[in-house]
């Protein structure tokens, strides 16, 4: 066991409270996009971070926006294995504000999201919202390459299911779609968020 002087623990204490200070509002936002309430997303964000500051000593100096990342994602999965997250309003209404191109386009898909499976999206949510690669998606979620591409894969069928003939636009998006009016496949996902 090391031994911590009063002044280390004290400054450990300090870079945590700084960590959360900083990086809280981020983690709450990924934590709404994930479970689709504000209040869910708050409860989701604190006990992550009370799960990242049993071990701050051990990750600070590592990586530990990854780390707090990962600590989210899977909490949310153990939550929603626990059957926790079952009390839900009946309309999700998402209050987040949306981009001024086109909040209705942001609504569905939105909405879209919050019916895709909890691991799914957790997978599109690193990928797309977060924009992490295949190889850190897997590291975030504690699981292999081959499961976030199958998951991937598996999330973006359940939108496009969900969605079914939504028309979506993607010549109106800024940076979106290829100027065409077709759909390319995964642009629906990065447009607007």
């Amino acid at each position: 066991m090391e031994y911590y002087s009063p002044r280390t623990a004290v400054e450990v204490e300090r870079d945590f409270d700084e960590f959360a200070r900083s990086r809280q509002a981020h983690l709450r936002r990924t934590a709404y996009l994930l479970c689709g309430d504000w209040h869910l997303a708050e409860d989701l964000t604190q006990t992550a971070l009370a799960k990242l500051y049993a071990v701050w000593r051990r990750v600070r100096k590592d990586a530990p926006d990854g780390y707090a990342r990962k600590v989210l994602y899977r909490t949310f999965v153990d939550e929603t294995r626990r059957r926790r997250w079952w009390e839900r309003p009946r309309a999700y209404e998402y209050d987040a504000t949306a981009p001024a191109h086109d909040p209705e386009l942001r609504v569905t898909l939105l909405a879209a999201l919050r019916q895709v499976p909890a691991r799914s999206r957790a997978v599109l949510v690193l990928r797309f919202w977060e924009d992490q690669s295949v190889e850190a998606t897997a590291a975030a979620l504690g699981c292999s390459v081959g499961t976030v591409k199958s998951q991937t894969s598996r999330g973006l069928d359940a939108l496009r299911r969900i969605l079914g003939d939504t028309p979506l636009a993607p010549s109106s998006w800024s940076g979106g779609g290829d100027g065409t009016g077709k759909d390319t496949g995964t642009d629906y996902l990065t447009a607007g968020w």
